[in-house]
């Protein structure tokens, strides 16, 4: 049997594994499905069109699948589908996606979102990401597996944090953060290679020199960054796999429209 306290109100056509815990005055609304062995504290809220792997942990006030902050939403079945091993601290907030993008917000696996986060519409969340507290994550929101934010850090819609990326505490991001830096301030900028992370994650030495030597290229050198990409590419160079996905990430934000990349993917005016 679920382990359902007497007080919890569950809507018939939720769909729930027999060994998911809910907390005293948890509410789950209709079309909800939720996996084996998450666990769900008290006074949480599922809404609706939410779908939840396997071993995630929900503690108290949590707020997930809710609609969208946005103001030509009208009610559309969206969706909100979430992952497994993943970890939401009091009042985190989840919302579903819109019909002006992917329909649906997607949060990966291995993610941990501490007290009062927020993930609006239509955002990607990969893997194995940190949100300390308080971080606001707009709409259209993608960020890349292993990126952690600092707390009250707040991330404009669009924006795409890169794999790897730290972002200082209370940053204001309204542009894109390449994968493997820092970034902080008002408004975030690069500050420096996030070195320790990449060490602490396993990336071999050479491979941190390689990024380290691009950085100071393209931040610190004394050349336009179209120069820095070309001599980063060049034949004789034989760039790193990582090297040539940073250079990638920096052209498609070039790409984009006001230094954020999904800019340039939107099918609707900007707000």
């Amino acid at each position: 049997m679920t382990n359902i306290h007497p007080t919890a109100i569950i809507d018939k056509s939720a769909e729930i594994d027999q060994s998911v815990t809910i907390g005293p005055y948890t509410t789950i609304g209709p079309d909800v499905r939720i996996g084996a062995g998450n666990i769900i504290g008290p006074y949480c809220h599922f809404e609706s069109h939410t779908t939840i792997g396997r071993n995630n942990k929900f503690l108290a006030y949590c707020s997930v699948g809710t609609p969208p902050q946005d103001v030509g939403y009208k009610n559309e079945p969206t969706r909100l589908i979430i992952g497994d091993n993943n970890t939401f601290k009091e009042f985190v907030t989840l919302n579903r996606g819109t019909m002006k993008d992917r329909q649906e917000t997607v949060i990966g696996n291995n993610n941990y979102l501490m007290a009062y986060a927020h993930v609006g519409h239509d955002s990607v969340l990969s893997n194995n990401i940190i949100m300390a507290n308080a971080v606001q994550v707009g709409g259209h929101v993608h960020i890349e597996d292993y990126a952690a934010l600092g707390g009250m850090v707040g991330v404009h819609h669009l924006v795409t944090v890169g794999a790897h990326a730290f972002i200082g505490g209370i940053a204001r991001v309204i542009q894109d953060v390449p994968p493997y830096m820092i970034a902080e301030g008002h408004p975030a900028k690069v500050r420096a290679l996030n070195a320790i992370g990449l060490e602490r994650r396993g990336f071999p030495p050479e491979i941190i020199s390689a990024l380290e030597a691009a950085y100071k290229l393209i931040w610190r050198g004394k050349i336009t960054t179209a120069e820095a990409f070309q001599k980063l590419l060049s034949p004789e160079k034989n760039p790193c796999k990582e090297v040539q996905y940073l250079i990638k990430s920096l052209q498609n934000t070039r790409d984009g429209k006001h230094g954020r990349y999904r800019e340039s993917l939107r099918k609707v005016p900007a707000r």
